[in-house]
């Protein structure tokens, strides 16, 4: 079974086309990886699938839900780490968490809070005020929302960003693990190195458009999702292909100041 499923996924402001005819389906238990310039699409795409945003045409699934005609049951069911998004400055991250269980409804909150404080490494600022925290404290706190019920289906844009590399293998571990007990993972990143080392499959976005879909184990050789994706945006006929996938320094698609919908 799909757990998310599109059909020529279409959303337009006036004349500009933020997203072209998306078709796609995520089975249960993948951990899809969305890659793209940031400017591509990715965050439209998720923003529609998640109910935020409704489609200028075409159809979407997930979890079974519909996100236009339901889309408090999608976001029930799913959890939600949006881009560069902090928990309320005006909380700690104790209370935003229990706040987060009283929404969420699930049972042993504050058991669920210790542990996902502790997995993530900021339990000793569980009674900060969130403007007090670091960047990276923020991102943990906002990590541990999007986990902490346990939901089937889990959106992330950049899970990895502030994050020092300690806690960017333990995250990686635990997205690892989340799938690998059957639930799916819809990660949207810039990042090569981070899909190629996580992701079951793989597919890249450019100019609002699904250029190519890749399994990273199926690559042959010393072959390169970064060669493959090339190749595969020249077929498509980008008007610039040669800056479509671009091998900079960090190996990311696109430049990361750039605002990507």
């Amino acid at each position: 079974m799909a757990a998310i499923e599109t059909h020529d996924l279409t959303k337009r402001y006036g004349d500009v086309t933020a997203l072209d005819g998306l078709s796609l389906s995520v089975p249960e238990g993948e951990l899809f990886g969305l890659l793209g310039p940031n400017g591509s699409g990715k965050t439209t795409t998720i923003e529609i699938l998640t109910g935020q945003l409704d489609p200028t045409e075409g159809t979407a699934s997930v979890l079974g839900h519909d996100p236009v005609a339901d889309p408090q049951a999608v976001r029930e069911a799913v959890g939600i780490l949006p881009e560069r998004e902090d928990p309320p400055s005006f909380l700690t991250p104790r209370e935003y968490l229990q706040f987060v269980g009283d929404v969420r409804g699930f049972d042993a909150v504050d058991d669920r809070i210790a542990e996902w404080a502790d997995r993530l490494g900021f339990d000793h600022k569980l009674d900060t005020l969130s403007t007090d925290l670091s960047e990276g404290e923020r991102q943990r706190v906002m990590l541990a929302q999007t986990f902490i019920h346990e939901p089937d289906l889990v959106f992330i844009d950049e899970p990895l960003v502030n994050l020092d590399p300690i806690m960017q293998a333990e995250v990686k571990d635990h997205m690892r693990e989340y799938c690998e007990r059957g639930n799916t993972l819809f990660l949207s990143t810039h990042f090569l190195e981070v899909a190629e080392e996580l992701c079951t499959s793989v597919g890249i976005i450019r100019d609002s458009a699904f250029v190519a879909e890749r399994d990273p184990s199926d690559l042959d050789g010393d072959e390169q999702l970064l060669d493959y994706f090339r190749q595969e945006v020249e077929e498509s006929g980008s008007a610039d292909a040669e800056t479509a996938v671009t091998d900079g320094g960090d190996r990311s698609l696109g430049a990361a100041g750039d605002t990507d919908r």
